[in-house]
């Protein structure tokens, strides 16, 4: 069998395989929305182009190599230039570029047309979580990795991670999305550059402190779709999953409906824009050490033991450990500041647009009392809500 006959068996094997590797996830992912398939039919356009420009290199070069080869008695050409040549290898590259950049700009452009859109989200990256506001109806919340995934991950933890289906892809609280309505995201970050990129939905920006980027999805499929952020943003930057839940606008609605407060707990702020209570984070009684112990170890779990760990031990070099620490030892004034302000220079970022006033009171209250920290005080809400 010829040279240029296996290659051709080997090529026609490839060919014949393709298929079957378009179905895993080897290949990019064809997605359910219009813009991530026009990004997977331009990927496919463009790596047939490469394949065919391969195959002809590699025919043209291995014939060569065959048919002239010195032990047949062939010479080299003694030619300094030839225009016609010249012409043609620049002309044929040229034709394939414009081929391929028409289509592409058009997608580029759609990407970045965000008009007419329906709803509108913020996503604001933190270490190590994501912010999410639906501007159109004032439902905010943070969405971090979840807990059980977060404690499983941890050195020592125990914990046979083959029980999860998603391990380390599964979130606290999911982004919720409607289907077939144009989707538009507003994206920034309050620390370091993130990027929030759902491959399904052919959405991948940038989250930069004081800049805003945008782009927009339009998910035609229900479903539950997952991405990570993209950007190495620090040391955990591998535990920021992302999960978006497509729901029929029905049942998106009614997903709205639950997450905006009874009128009876909406009250008109000194500004005159409304502002909604969270009937069970009551700032203003007094709460038990019970209560908070309770409420601050689910805070701990969720806010401080990616970086603290589980146990409180801390990462050395990295993290300071709340067992022992002179913060969680010390005035209680200092333990609340470093919390509330955070710690400049450090990974240790405010919580004071993370944590409500109950949060925070109780995971201060808790790391006072745990972890072998045996101050015996605790810090009301009405202490945090004084501080805003």
């Amino acid at each position: 069998m010829s040279l240029i006959s296996r290659w051709f068996l080997v090529l026609s094997a490839y060919v014949w395989c393709l298929p079957a590797m378009a179905r895993s996830n080897v290949n990019m992912p064809v997605g359910v929305t219009p813009i991530s398939r026009e990004v997977h039919g331009l990927h496919m356009m463009i790596f047939w182009i490469c394949c065919v420009i391969g195959a002809l290199v590699f025919a043209v070069m291995f014939y060569s190599i065959f048919k002239h080869r010195k032990s047949k008695g062939a010479k080299a050409a003694d030619f300094h230039e030839s225009t016609t040549v010249e012409i043609i290898w620049t002309a044929v590259p040229l034709f394939i570029l414009i081929a391929m950049a028409i289509p592409a700009a058009r997608t580029l452009i759609a990407m970045e047309d965000t008009s007419d859109a329906e709803v509108t989200i913020k996503v604001t990256g933190y270490q190590w979580k994501w912010h999410y506001e639906y501007l159109d109806s004032g439902i905010s919340f943070f969405s971090a990795l979840d807990s059980e995934h977060n404690v499983a991950r941890q050195l020592g933890s125990g914990v046979d991670v083959s029980k999860f289906d998603h391990y380390l892809k599964e979130v606290d609280n999911e982004l919720v999305l409607p289907v077939g309505k144009k989707v538009r995201f507003l994206h920034t970050a309050s620390d370091v550059i993130h990027s929030w990129w759902v491959p399904d939905l052919a959405v991948k920006k940038d989250a930069i402190p004081g800049f805003i980027n945008e782009n927009w999805a339009l998910i035609e499929e229900p479903g539950v779709y997952r991405g990570k952020c993209a950007e190495l943003c620090g040391r955990d930057h591998g535990f920021m999953p992302i999960v978006v839940r497509a729901l029929p606008e029905d049942e998106y609605l009614a997903w709205v409906a639950e997450q905006l407060p009874a009128p009876e707990v909406v009250a008109e702020s000194e500004s005159g824009a409304t502002a909604a209570v969270a009937a069970e984070d009551d700032a203003d009684r007094e709460w038990a050490m019970d209560e908070l112990m309770a409420k601050g170890e689910t805070v701990y779990d969720a806010a401080c033991a990616s970086c603290h760990q589980a146990g409180g031990v801390g990462l050395p070099g990295a993290f300071p450990a709340i067992a022992g620490s002179p913060v969680a030892n010390g005035p209680v004034d200092v333990h609340i500041s470093t919390i509330y302000v955070g710690v400049q220079g450090s990974a240790m970022a405010s919580f004071a647009n993370q944590l409500s006033d109950s949060d925070m009171a109780a995971v201060i209250t808790y790391q006072r009392n745990a972890f072998g920290n045996t101050v015996g005080d605790l810090v009301q809400p009405s202490a945090i809500k004084a501080l805003r």
